[in-house]
């Protein structure tokens, strides 16, 4: 009975980050996205709902087939990625989209001239609810859930030499990848706080994200019995 209810978790949470990025498709932000190099895969947005997707899957693989060990060990070092990078995208996304939405909603800048301009666009811009959650907050929920319940903690060593680790190449490696993204795309980023900084800010930035990562994961852990 056990094993049929962390299937229904591990299944459900997967059709509903499925369901909430297919529910992009025709939003005015997904047709802007569809444009530019580099399409969806600029945003870590997209790029934590695509872990948290495989954590899930890989978990209900698991469930399906409790003989494959490996596959229950290939979700661990899945999760190390996506559960920290799913809670900096939760924290800062819902952080910024409450009281600096024009920091987060691509697209928002004022035109000239057009004093309502930026107001429409924010608005125009902003997706669904149901689907924010589902991007935005479902991810972050689930590992976490699934962490506690579901698993068991991180050794000392992997909390402290693994997560670091991952982080900081994931981290270069995103940057490097945005940067290349926004050469093409004459200088625009996927957020509009990148946009509006320059290297050093954005290497700034980059970093923080980073040690948050780390922080949040290193909290969780600990808090895990």
């Amino acid at each position: 009975m056990a094993t049929v209810r962390r299937a229904v978790f591990h299944g459900g949470a997967a059709l509903l980050m499925h369901n909430g990025y297919n529910s992009l498709g025709g939003l005015e932000i997904d047709k802007f996205i569809q444009k530019q190099y580099g399409g969806h895969l600029q945003y870590l947005t997209i790029q934590g709902l695509a872990f948290a997707w495989f954590a899930m899957t890989l978990s209900l693989a698991h469930d399906s087939f409790p003989s494959l060990p490996f596959l229950r060990n290939l979700k661990r070092y899945v999760m190390i990625i996506a559960m920290p990078l799913s809670v900096v995208i939760s924290s800062i996304y819902w952080t910024l989209i409450v009281y600096f939405p024009t920091l987060i909603v691509q697209g928002a800048k004022e035109a000239p001239g057009e004093p309502n301009s930026s107001a429409d666009t924010v608005a125009s811009f902003r997706i669904p609810l149901k689907v924010d959650l589902l991007l935005h907050a479902l991810p972050a929920v689930s590992l976490i859930l699934d962490f506690f319940f579901f698993e068991k903690k991180y050794t000392n060593k992997e909390s402290k030499i693994a997560v670091p680790l991952t982080a900081v190449l994931y981290g270069i490696g995103y940057g490097v990848w945005i940067e290349h993204c926004a050469n093409h795309n004459d200088g625009v980023f996927p957020y509009p706080f990148l946009t509006e900084n320059n290297l050093y800010g954005r290497i700034g930035i980059y970093a923080g994200a980073a040690a948050i990562a780390v922080g949040s994961f290193r909290i969780l852990n600990a808090l895990h019995l």
